[in-house]
């Protein structure tokens, strides 16, 4: 789960990390009250989307005045930005943040994860902080940096130490990157993330470091440990057809195919994708509907699938173990009929009760192609969508 950087800087206010002061905004009348309060004599006004790259598409500009803030603020309130992470069809700004000015030495890079190759937490640094860092990575691999931590003797400040060299920080400035590391080490295993990124992380002209900008990805499976963190949730910011499948506790990511597919088990999902693209076509996304699933949950999972308008073609591959073949083809006729599927449906059943299952599809009366292993499911969805 992503949260706003507002949110995100809140939670590590917390935690006694620095970050400048700020207010979130959801009006122009919001963010001339949040600029008043915080008093300048610079703020920044940032459009706040679950994306990065916002300086770049016009979502943050640095202003002098409480009249600048009010025509950026009427500027961004419903503008659809456009950024390198959002895609062509962008996000529409429905929240500001206006945040304190801050007089700008050096820009450096951080940021925390879950390094699954050593299951640690590793911490990413470089010198080469601000909005061009994807760059860096790209072009000069050297200047980043990385540590890890050692999960039985946590945070120690040598840590720091070394953090604070990679970054070509001396004396105070090195005490603090230590307490600022081990702070937001704290915040990472607190509240369970799977990513903390301080982009850029400063050095202000007076010498003190503090977060300039701030992005937290959670653990969708501890969510159910956090309930501050659950309510800081923006729908808006979701694909719709993302929260809807949620409701339901299917496991449901669009991609851009024109294929739908429908599959038990996320590793068999993988391998439905997979071959779906070896016989020359593309999925239209990844659909785990567990290894429970209902006729409800099934028919649900076909709206959700056929709601994307990109679909051309639905592969049903299930292999059934705790999942009976018979439930899933019950659900799979109930969906069909509700819908009124008018896309080509392929079903590869295999596992318990496949028989009955089988039969209960032969018998349904409805256009539904039947395959004999997932190579077979792949080979029809594909000619059926092509035409051939």
């Amino acid at each position: 789960m992503n949260i706003h950087e507002y949110q995100a800087k809140e939670v590590l206010r917390g935690f006694g990390v620095p970050v400048p002061k700020g207010k979130a905004a959801f009006t122009v009348a919001e963010a001339v009250k949040a600029a008043e309060e915080l008093g300048g004599p610079v703020w920044v006004v940032k459009a706040q989307i679950h994306a990065g790259g916002r300086g770049k598409g016009g979502g943050v500009k640095v202003v002098k005045s409480i009249e600048d803030v009010k025509k950026e603020a009427e500027r961004m309130l419903g503008m659809t930005l456009v950024t390198h992470q959002t895609g062509p069809h962008g996000r529409v700004v429905k929240r500001l943040y206006i945040e304190d000015g801050s007089a700008i030495a050096r820009e450096l890079y951080l940021s925390a994860l879950v390094d699954r190759a050593t299951s640690r937490i590793a911490f990413i640094v470089s010198t080469e902080g601000g909005m061009d860092i994807e760059q860096v990575a790209h072009a000069t691999p050297e200047k980043i940096h990385t540590f890890q931590i050692e999960p039985a003797a946590g945070y120690s400040p040598y840590l720091g130490n070394e953090i604070a060299v990679a970054l070509g920080l001396k004396g105070e400035q090195a005490k603090q990157i230590g307490k600022v590391v081990k702070s937001l080490y704290e915040a990472f295993l607190a509240k369970d993330m799977s990513l903390l990124e301080i982009n850029p992380l400063v050095v202000t002209k007076d010498g003190n470091i503090i977060c300039l900008d701030a992005k937290l990805n959670f653990d969708d499976n501890s969510l159910y440990r956090h309930k501050d963190i659950q309510e800081l949730r923006d729908l808006d910011e979701e694909d719709p057809a993302e929260v809807e499948a949620s409701k339901y506790d299917l496991s449901y990511i669009k991609l851009d195919g024109e294929i739908g597919c429908m599959v038990n088990g996320a590793g068999l999902a993988m391998a439905t994708m997979d071959i779906i693209k070896l016989y020359g076509s593309e999925p239209a996304n990844f659909l785990d509907v567990g290894g429970g699933a209902t006729k409800e949950k099934v028919t649900q999972a076909f709206k959700i699938i056929v709601s994307d308008p990109n679909v051309k073609g639905i592969l049903v591959n299930i292999f059934g173990g705790i999942m009976k073949c018979d439930i899933i083809a019950e659900g799979i006729i109930a969906a069909a009929k509700e819908i009124s599927l008018k896309v080509p449906l392929v079903v590869r059943l295999e596992g318990t009760n496949v028989e009955k299952g089988k039969e209960i599809l032969a018998k349904s009366g409805l256009a539904i192609t039947s395959a004999d292993n997932l190579a077979d499911a792949a080979e029809k969805v594909v000619k059926a969508v092509k035409g051939k």
